[in-house]
């Protein structure tokens, strides 16, 4: 991400999230005469303990001297998660967070993440690099999404297949919602990554080819691990309920475990495994960093 980029990128983001907080919930009027809505700048600046010029300046994604304390302010002014602060300090300071850019390393899945994976035989899981491109899968996820083996390992990049593939617009019932699940997390890599061009690129093609993309991409929140409940419509097994579990793995490899588990109380689990009886030659697939 180059400097303009990245600077555009914090503007946006600044906007949106000072957009989203109603002046009533800091103990400011709501007033009849605000053109949009949230917040204005002043008001954030005031809040910041900064002065207003400065503030838009910092908006306007002008290359200014930036520190993490005033940055503290920043946040807290604009109440920010934890994850929404990491990523302003990663575009506003322009730092890669201390995480090495060495593109030849491919990630590489541990023999014990291997058998976690083998052993999660009814919960569909997939595991992602920092790109979202995944590396591996289990039969479950097999059975309930699509055989990842059928598509060219330069195309299983989870964002894209989102938006190319059929098989997921028709099983995710509330689709738009399970995209931003997916949107969230990637948007934590495109702040924690600022060096990497490759996520501009990624971005700006998608955009390009995908008007929904564009539009959703623009509305994500910042989250490394959203509660996702969602309902798949099955061609085969029908109505499925499930509740998304994502979580970073620990290792040198940048690699995340996206878990489906089988709602409670409902017969997804029962269809699940019916499925899996129907078909048991989908294997498994564990890459070792052969990609």
């Amino acid at each position: 991400m180059n400097s303009q980029t990245r600077l555009q990128a914090l503007s946006t983001f600044l906007k949106s999230q000072r957009a989203k907080i109603l002046p009533q919930s800091v103990g400011l009027p709501a007033g009849t005469r605000r053109r949009t809505p949230g917040l204005r700048r002043e008001e954030v600046a005031q809040l910041a303990g900064v002065s207003t010029t400065w503030y838009t300046w910092l908006e306007q994604g002008r290359d200014i001297k930036v520190s993490a304390s005033v940055l503290d302010c920043i946040a807290s002014a604009l109440q920010l998660t934890f994850d929404e602060r990491k990523y302003l300090y990663a575009l506003a300071l322009d730092t890669t967070l201390g995480v090495s850019l060495n593109q030849s390393i491919q990630p590489q899945i541990s023999p014990a993440l291997a058998r976690i994976l083998q052993e999660l035989r009814h919960c569909p899981t997939i595991i992602s690099d920092r790109k979202c491109d995944i590396v591996g899968w289990n039969q479950a996820a097999s059975h309930v999404f699509l055989d990842f083996n059928q598509i060219a390992v330069e195309e299983r990049n989870m964002i894209g297949l989102l938006f190319t593939r059929k098989e997921f617009q028709s099983l995710a019932v509330n689709w738009e919602h399970f995209v931003k699940g997916f949107l969230s997390i990637f948007r934590t890599y495109y702040g924690q990554y600022v060096e990497d061009e490759w996520y501009d690129h990624f971005i700006e093609e998608m955009s390009r080819s995908y008007p929904d993309f564009a539009r959703l991409w623009n509305q994500s929140e910042v989250s490394t691990a959203p509660e996702v409940a969602v309902e798949f419509r099955h061609a085969k097994a029908g109505k499925m309920l499930f509740h998304l579990t994502s979580l970073q793995v620990q290792g040198s490899a940048d690699l995340r475990c996206s878990i489906y588990t089988p709602a409670p109380e409902t017969a997804t689990e029962m269809k699940l495994n019916k499925l899996m009886e129907q078909d048991k030659k989908l294997p498994n697939h564990i890459d070792f960093g052969s990609t």
